[in-house]
């Protein structure tokens, strides 16, 4: 979901200091694993906003090394301080989604998060630019991405995501159509969906290559 950014006078000392956030992300290119020196299996959130999600996650999964892309540098500096006494392995990247194949290599990623994802609903020709269009889903597929976690509140896009993952062949599970009333307790929410669920339901699935 697209987010107003106000300029913070500390974002270029944050994003010059913070150990948690990866610089000249270019000299990482399709070294992703190398970065973090072990095996671990990594999960990658795309649209990171604020952190609170991924910060949670790796907090809880000691195991597994994480990774929060963003687009927005101003929105990497504010989660990345956010999560300077968070546990865990994380590290934070200022890209577009579209230059994923740029950076990984088929089989780094063993999970893929999309939460509340901008929608792109006002004109129909953005269909492309939603993360769940098949392009999306292609370079997806391409990079070996076994499962991907999705969650939006946005009715129209979860329908259509539903469209083209099965499209795309991807098999879905766990699909809820009101999450925080469907008995998950595992569930770790965004800022974005603490502050406005209780304006409608939020809808989730997991789907997964065959």
């Amino acid at each position: 979901m697209s987010m107003r950014i106000r300029k913070k006078p500390w974002v270029a000392q944050e994003l010059e200091e913070n150990s948690l956030i990866l610089r000249n992300p270019e000299a990482h290119a399709l070294k992703m694993p190398e970065y973090f020196g072990n095996d671990n299996p990594i999960h990658l959130e795309i649209g990171s906003g604020k952190g609170r999600f991924i910060i949670q996650c790796a907090a809880k999964n000691l195991h597994i090394n994480h990774i929060a892309m963003e687009r927005e540098e101003t929105i990497v500096a504010i989660a990345a301080r956010l999560a300077r006494e968070s546990e865990g392995s994380l590290v934070f990247v200022n890209l577009d989604a579209k230059d994923l194949l740029d950076y990984f290599k088929p089989g780094d990623i063993s999970r893929l998060y999309i939460n509340f994802c901008d929608p792109w609903h006002r004109r129909k020709k953005w269909a492309k630019r939603r993360l769940t269009h098949v392009n999306f889903l292609a370079m997806y597929e391409q990079l070996k991405i076994p499962e991907i976690h999705f969650k939006t509140d946005n009715r129209i896009l979860f329908e259509f995501s539903i469209n083209q993952f099965s499209e795309a062949g991807w098999i879905m599970r766990n699909i809820s159509l009101d999450l925080h009333n469907s008995g998950i307790e595992d569930n770790i929410m965004t800022e974005y969906e603490e502050k406005f669920s209780a304006l409608g339901p939020i809808y989730r699935l997991v789907a997964s290559r065959k």
